[in-house]
């Protein structure tokens, strides 16, 4: 029962240790900044970190890229197009390292520990600088990251409005845009059932109300994406559920949704974020091939895309790269929450993705898929709880896009060389012959293939050569 109760505690803190912190703070005057009752900041919010340059793969110099070099090219596009960078409003700027065992451990210089409109401002001026020092257009937000929460649904939206026309002027003269917004359907109470899926029709109704209004603010702000994160949209027990109800529920609140997405001229991509659990026993877009069920269900596999999460790849049993393919074979890759998780915790970690081998695989669906524009990769990771330098946050994002960034030359390294390739061809050789085309043309039927099998007799079955290909895979690492 302890167990069961600490694991609850750390549910419940993971979604929400980046809103406020637990502790008022203070503003140091020898970080050259001054704080105030207003949300105006005197100098830079990043004192002494330089504009993050590339320096090469010899370079020791922790903020510096290594590999990722942003113009250059890499089978034939540049890397800042392949990969189309965004950092998480929500862990970069509200995580405060909380965990069920311990208060808060990060406290910027900026923060005065309230959560006011005015703290939400100098928030997002601080955000701007942090993009434009890391030398990234794009930023991911929930609504409720950006702006307080109100006393009622109209409060809430004057404080989003008041933000958002802020970031709305420190867009002018630069490229930096979101990547995709999305609405905060998780923390609060009301939202204890879930959202689109709740037992109360009043839910339901001020969670449509809530979207409506955070697609209206990416829009406005030139977001090219949209998505619906449903970490609540699942249940605890089916005993007391009508499974059936809330997803056809679920469907309706999407079909609403990619209606006012077409009323309002908004021409983003709407994607769902799939995850197997946590909050909940069990969320209803378990994995990829889940949500790509529920799209084509009903009828809408051809308004959605899916954000895939490599560390709720793992957590629904599978590999990034396993949902990653699941995603592009069906259709259905938008965008990737680059991050991992530890193989020996069972919740989602959210930690950057370092490992090579990983973003290689990564790369490689990728590479297959063309690229993922008008999505990208977001940085949904934040720092371990012990890391509290604020050069930690630009340390833990350039080793992220460096990480990525080595994935995408090993990954094209292995397509030139094209040994892997030539083994898995090799492989499926044997569906090139007459027989094979057949039958993936729809035109052999079981008596016909019966025939046949008399004929070859026994068949061969040649090996896998596994070994072989992780061999090759290794050997561009």
């Amino acid at each position: 029962m302890k167990k069961v109760c600490l694991f609850m505690i750390l549910v419940c803190l993971n979604a929400a240790s980046f809103l406020v912190s637990a502790e008022s703070q203070t503003c140091p005057a020898d970080l050259g900044g001054k704080c105030s009752d207003s949300d105006d900041w005197q100098g830079e919010f990043f004192p002494g970190i330089p504009q993050i340059k590339y320096e090469g793969p010899a370079s020791k110099n922790p903020l510096a890229y290594r590999w990722y070099n942003a113009e250059e090219e890499v089978l034939g596009k540049k890397m800042k197009d392949w990969f189309r960078f965004s950092v998480a409003f929500w862990h970069t700027f509200r995580g405060t390292g909380g965990d069920p065992f311990g208060a808060a451990t990060k406290y910027w210089p900026w923060e005065d520990g309230t959560n006011s409109v005015s703290m939400a401002k100098r928030r997002m001026r601080a955000n701007f600088e942090f993009l434009k020092k890391l030398g990234v257009d794009w930023w991911c937000f929930h609504d409720r990251d950006i702006a307080p929460d109100g006393n009622t649904l109209e409060e809430s939206n004057k404080n989003l409005d008041e933000v958002i026309e802020l970031a709305k002027e420190l867009q002018k003269g630069s490229k930096i845009r979101p990547l995709w917004g999305t609405a905060q359907l998780f923390l609060h109470p009301r939202y204890m059932h879930g959202g689109a899926t709740s037992s109360e029709v009043g839910v339901y109704a001020y969670a449509a109300a809530q979207v409506k209004k955070a697609m209206e603010v990416t829009h406005y702000l030139g977001g090219e994406n949209y998505v619906f994160w449903g970490g609540r949209e699942g249940y605890q027990t089916l005993l007391n559920t009508d499974m059936e109800r809330e997803l056809d529920h679920m469907a309706r609140f999407f079909e609403a949704a990619v209606a006012y997405k077409k009323k309002i001229g908004f021409n983003g991509t709407l994607l769902i974020e799939p995850k197997p659990q946590e909050p909940t026993k069990h969320q209803y877009d378990w994995d990829a091939a889940t949500a790509a069920n529920f799209l084509r269900k009903y009828g809408l596999i051809n308004e959605f895309k899916l954000n895939i999460e490599c560390n709720h790849a793992t957590l629904s049993g599978h590999t990034c790269h396993h949902e990653l393919e699941t995603a592009r074979i069906n259709g259905l890759l938008g965008n990737i929450d680059a991050n991992t998780g530890d193989a020996q915790t069972g919740w989602d970690t959210d930690q950057f993705l370092t490992d090579v081998g990983e973003a290689t695989m990564v790369m490689m669906s990728v590479i297959k898929n063309g690229g993922i524009a008008p999505g990208g990769f977001n940085f949904d990771a934040k720092l371990r709880r012990e890391s509290t330098d604020v050069e930690d946050l630009f340390i833990a994002h350039i080793s992220g896009m460096d990480t990525v960034a080595r994935g995408l030359r090993n990954a094209a390294k292995i397509l030139e060389d094209g040994r892997l390739s030539e083994l898995v061809g090799k492989r499926y050789s044997s569906w090139d012959s007459e027989l094979g085309k057949q039958i993936e043309e729809g035109k052999a039927d079981f008596e016909y293939l019966e025939k046949k099998a008399k004929e070859f007799g026994e068949p061969k079955v040649p090996s896998a050569k596994q070994e072989l290909a992780e061999m090759i895979f290794q050997s561009a690492m």
